[in-house]
């Protein structure tokens, strides 16, 4: 047997003391820090996701939203021609004026 091995044991017993009990609780907090990054890991992936979600949804509420809009700004325009408003006012007995409007001018009186 070599030197090393009639100190440590066999091969099997010097891994074995590596990676024994007292190892493992020397070593727990780092296993808790990995177990916390891994946690966080995790939680981020969820988070980006639901963040990927929402403005996909913000994205198609955005598209609808012009689309209305849209729709009414061409109604409204259709709207307030001058012959969809006559029509309008029709059943309300109101005409269009067929002659200008009358200018009232005010005359001063000279100052002397």
């Amino acid at each position: 047997m070599s030197e090393q091995q009639a100190n440590t044991g066999t091969g099997k017993r010097s891994f074995k003391r590596l990676i024994g009990y007292q190892w493992i609780v020397d070593n727990t907090g780092f296993f808790l820090f990995l177990a916390l990054l891994a946690v966080l890991y995790i939680a981020n992936g969820h988070m980006a996701d639901k963040t990927i979600r929402d403005a996909n949804q913000t994205v198609k509420e955005i598209k609808e939203l012009q689309f209305e809009y849209k729709t009414l700004k061409s109604e409204i325009m259709s709207r307030s021609r001058e012959s969809e408003i006559n029509k309008a006012a029709a059943p309300l007995g109101l005409k269009a004026i067929a002659e200008p409007p009358v200018r009232i001018v005010l005359e001063r009186p000279q100052q002397q």
